[in-house]
């Protein structure tokens, strides 16, 4: 059984660190002021806006001895993960669980963040939340359509409603690639680079009778479909309950074309299966991506022209 992390409430705390790339704090002002509106504290780790002049934000000792404070400090309720990038691998074996695992925290992120939520999955059973970053605050307010006001968008929205226990209920539009029908399990997933790269490590996440999702950013196009034939030769597609492929943003070519699109790729790559498949799902590395609770159990419903995916 999948263990749940305690919901927030008002006068809460969050705490907010950088375990891989580095961020200042400038970007990340926005989203604290947010947490501080919606009624959280906000306890910021010492990676943020710190770390030399590489592309981290510390060493792996300072990012670890970050990200461990947290996790073993009973006043935060939760651990928002400021940005990805890379360097969480660099540190997960490092990280001591065991008070994690008698007191579980939410803990928030994507993009290299999946690394934590494959580890907390796989070693756990306790989920986490696959969800928009403190970046992702800058760019929060859109201005409705009807009354000319400024509104917080859905996707962050969608954070808040997760860590405060509202079950979500997403939808979305078909696509022409999407294979209909139903499928039920414990959703898990994330970005699919950091997925391949935890195949035979302790971090290895395991699929059969789960709904996977995934999405991915900025690879070359004969990488994706080298990725997917991995999955497939790891055994990973195979007995899924279903599978929601997101966005793949900012794809490459090679010089000489690939001679596929992303998903005409991808749907090649699983002809071999039934299994319900839907695409486009807005979960991503762009402002689409909505927070997914990994390890909890969701239905996912490929129609004709709608897909829903509800707790």
């Amino acid at each position: 059984m999948i263990k749940t992390p305690a919901y927030l409430k008002a006068g809460d705390t969050i705490g907010l660190t950088c375990p891989a790339g580095y961020m200042s704090f400038d970007k990340a002002s926005a989203c604290i002021r947010m947490l501080e509106q919606w009624g959280y504290k906000v306890k910021m780790g010492n990676t943020l806006g710190s770390g030399s002049k590489n592309y981290f934000s510390g060493t792996d000792k300072e990012r670890l001895t970050d990200f461990q404070n947290l996790l073993d400090d009973n006043e935060v309720k939760a651990i928002l993960c400021a940005r990805g990038g890379y360097g969480t691998s660099r540190i997960i074996d490092s990280i001591d669980f065991k008070q994690f695992a008698k007191y579980p925290k939410w803990i928030i992120g994507y993009s290299d963040i999946t690394i934590l939520h494959a580890h907390i999955y796989s070693n756990f059973k306790i989920a986490s939340l696959h969800s928009p970053m403190a970046g992702a605050f800058n760019d929060a307010f859109i201005t409705d359509e009807l009354t000319g006001k400024r509104k917080v968008n859905e996707y962050i929205n969608s954070l808040r409603n997760a860590i405060e226990g509202k079950k979500a209920k997403y939808s979305c539009t078909g696509h022409e690639f999407n294979r209909k029908g139903e499928a039920v399990g414990e959703l898990v997933g994330g970005n699919l680079s950091l997925l391949i790269h935890l195949i035979g490590s302790e971090s290895d996440m395991k699929t059969k009778g789960r709904i996977l999702f995934l999405e991915d950013v900025g690879e070359q196009l004969y990488n994706v479909d080298r990725m997917f034939v991995q999955l497939k030769r790891a055994g990973k597609l195979d007995k899924l309950a279903g599978l929601i492929i997101g966005g793949f943003t900012d794809m490459k070519d090679t010089e000489r074309p690939f001679g596929q699109s992303v998903y005409e790729l991808i749907r090649d790559k699983l002809s071999d299966y039934s299994y319900p498949v839907c695409y486009d799902f807005p979960v991503s590395h762009d402002t689409e991506n909505l927070a997914l609770k990994v390890g909890v159990g969701y239905k996912l419903t490929v129609g004709k022209s709608r897909v829903v995916l509800e707790e």
